[in-house]
Parts: C-alpha cells; structure tokens; sequence
C-alpha cells in the first residue's frame, strides 16, 4: 500500500547524474512502488534540482531496513564531527 505521504526539504549540497556534478536544491522522501529495487514498496530518496531540469535528479530506492541504517549512521557521523564542520555556516 502506498502512503502518498511525500516529506520535502530544502537541501544545500551537490549530486552527480549523467551529465555530472550539479547543485542540489531539494530531497523528497516517500514510500512507493519502485522503478528498479525488486521488491514491492521502498523507501523512495529523490535529490533534485528543478532549476536545472528533469536530468538533475539522483534517485535512491532502499528497503526500510536500509533507510533506517542510513539515517542512523548518519547521526553517527555527524556525532562524531566537530559540530559545524559540515554546516552551511562552516568556520
């Protein structure tokens, strides 16, 4: 069953398709029927920037298990970083 609940957020980083490298503006988190994982329902993860077209997307599709081991570590990075280092304000 799919939820049709989609979370979008402003991003500030950069993806690379295709074409290559472009600056990221949004991610839109959903769960969904995928294009390509074999299973039924996943974790859908669209990094995208709308200004520059529908080439400056890089999708992801992971299981649930995936996405929580993801979203985990990446707490755990952050955690082990000095706070700020990655921040859009760096020193």
């Amino acid at each position: 069953m799919c939820t049709y609940n989609t979370e979008k957020i402003e991003v500030t980083g950069s993806g690379k398709a295709a074409k290559g490298w472009f600056s990221l503006s949004h991610a839109a988190v959903y769960v969904d029927h995928p294009v390509h994982a074999p299973f039924a329902h996943t974790v859908n993860i669209d990094f995208i920037n709308p200004g520059e077209g529908p080439s400056a997307r890089v999708p992801v599709e992971l299981t649930e298990e995936a996405a929580r081991e993801l979203a985990a570590a990446i707490h755990r990075a952050l955690d082990a970083a000095p706070a700020g280092l990655a921040s859009v304000n760096q020193p």
